[in-house]
């Protein structure tokens, strides 16, 4: 192993050679984040599969609206309220919808549902191979490991499997990687606790006539059992998860390592490590910290008032994990409202009176209304900010037992139709490699023989 103080000593090196002053970025024009100094995104892509719409731009400046989310067109808010109404589960009705650009006939989701369930069982071989033989305490890693091994189980040649670009073949893969992602993420969680935390392994093969939401739920559950509420209402969660637009950074990286012409292995897998950043799918992670920290606190955390000033205790960066930043507030595009949000807060709050924990659920709500109007009062510069899906999501999953392991799988679980759609959009209008530019800022220098250097 290296020396600490070694490592401490060329970490410096590497600061200092790395750095770059700020000031630069607005020199040269430089759009960090793609984003530009309004923060609206800077436009590099169009895409048919999902729109973020949370402002218009009127005379050239940008006007905040209340948020909606449209997958191929069709708002999100309307898949919901079908599937309330018809009393169905709707995230294989939505996979449809975003890989194929339209609606299913009742017979084409019959057909769509079996063909998923063709893929949910993983064969012993690559149980055995890809997650029970070689247990990782990370399960994003496990999962983006199992999908690259997922070439190896090929009926083709690896190198065949490569260059095989066609959208036939990418179709067929794409749907045995949605239909089998659920199963991953439970056996990759089962193998931690049982090898990481000396658990039971306990391995329960799915279910080709249920839905995703109703395998996962199985798998995890020592008795397999599960509640139609609960059910519900993770196929909820994953229906709001399945797609945010191309812009969003792990469908973004899919166009990128897609436009290179790699395989769909390749392409998921830098998806699913992308997912695995805190900024992204880990955001539900860091507000149930803050729940946590709350509870802990706060005396009489039912209390607007203890509970308000120690929101204000977070903001101030007195509080929390010195940041300022109020979690499960703000987003890049949705300002005045989450459409997310919404629909997954009201399950949320049907899902706590069924579970006894409405005075937990009063407890979000409060971060939600008084969060804003502290980040407005200490940050009078910044825009609006409302409550985002992550502020309501952890809860409820904890709500269903679902150990924090597996939040963010549960993301990658969800994204993952989205991935497909996008990789597939790529390949079919073949646009050139993703390559912007960067500029340099150094100047040749002349090359010392190593004999002479001090």
């Amino acid at each position: 192993m290296i020396k600490r103080e070694w490592l401490i000593e060329k970490a410096q090196k590497v600061r200092k050679a790395d750095y770059i002053d700020p000031a630069l970025y607005r020199k040269y024009g430089v759009k960090r984040g793609l984003r530009n100094d309004d923060g609206m995104g800077v436009l590099v892509g169009l895409t048919t599969i999902g729109n973020v719409h949370g402002y218009v731009v009127s005379e050239g400046e940008k006007i905040a609206i209340p948020g909606e989310l449209y997958y191929r067109g069709i708002n999100v808010k309307d898949l919901v309220a079908a599937d309330r109404k018809e009393h169905r589960y709707g995230y294989e009705e939505c996979a449809y919808l975003l890989m194929f650009g339209e609606l299913p006939t009742a017979r084409e989701l019959v057909d769509w549902k079996a063909k998923l369930g063709m893929y949910r069982k993983l064969s012993d071989g690559f149980k055995e191979n890809a997650i029970l033989r070689h247990p990782s305490a990370d399960i994003m890693n496990a999962i983006a490991r199992a999908v690259l091994f997922a070439m190896a189980f090929e009926e083709v040649p690896e190198q065949d499997a490569i260059n095989d670009l066609s959208i036939e073949t990418c179709l067929e893969r794409s749907i045995a990687l949605i239909s089998v992602m659920p199963t991953i993420a439970a056996y990759a969680y089962q193998a931690k606790v049982h090898y990481h935390m000396g658990g039971s392994l306990m391995i329960r093969n799915p279910d080709p006539k249920k839905s995703s939401a109703e395998n996962f739920l199985s798998l995890i559950r020592d008795d397999g059992r599960y509640t139609r509420l609960e059910a519900e209402t993770l196929d909820l969660s994953l229906i709001l998860h399945a797609e945010h637009g191309g812009g969003n950074n792990s469908s973004f990286v899919t166009h990128v390592v897609t436009s290179a012409h790699t395989d769909i292995y390749s392409s998921i897998a830098a998806s699913v490590l992308s997912l695995k950043g805190s900024r992204h799918g880990g955001a539900n992670l860091r507000v149930m910290k803050q729940m946590d920290e709350i509870k802990e606190n706060v005396k009489d955390w039912r209390d607007p008032k203890s509970v308000e000033a120690y929101l204000r205790k977070i903001a101030e960066k007195k509080a929390g994990d010195g940041t300022g930043l109020i979690y499960g507030l703000g987003h890049a595009v949705y300002t005045v409202s989450d459409p997310r949000a919404k629909l997954l807060k009201r399950k949320a709050k049907e899902l706590a009176r069924a579970k006894n924990r409405l005075d937990e659920m009063r407890l979000y709500e409060m971060v939600e209304e008084f969060g804003p109007a502290i980040i407005k009062e200490l940050h009078p510069r910044a825009e609006d900010v409302c409550a985002n899906v992550d502020l309501y999501s952890g809860f409820v999953y904890d709500m269903l037992n679902i150990p924090r392991d597996l939040y963010t799988p549960l993301f990658a679980v969800g994204r993952c139709v989205s991935w497909c759609a996008h990789r597939m959009e790529e390949l079919i209008n073949n646009g050139p490699i993703l390559r912007p530019a960067y500029k340099p800022l150094f100047r040749p220098k002349t090359y010392v023989p190593l004999k002479d250097r001090r």
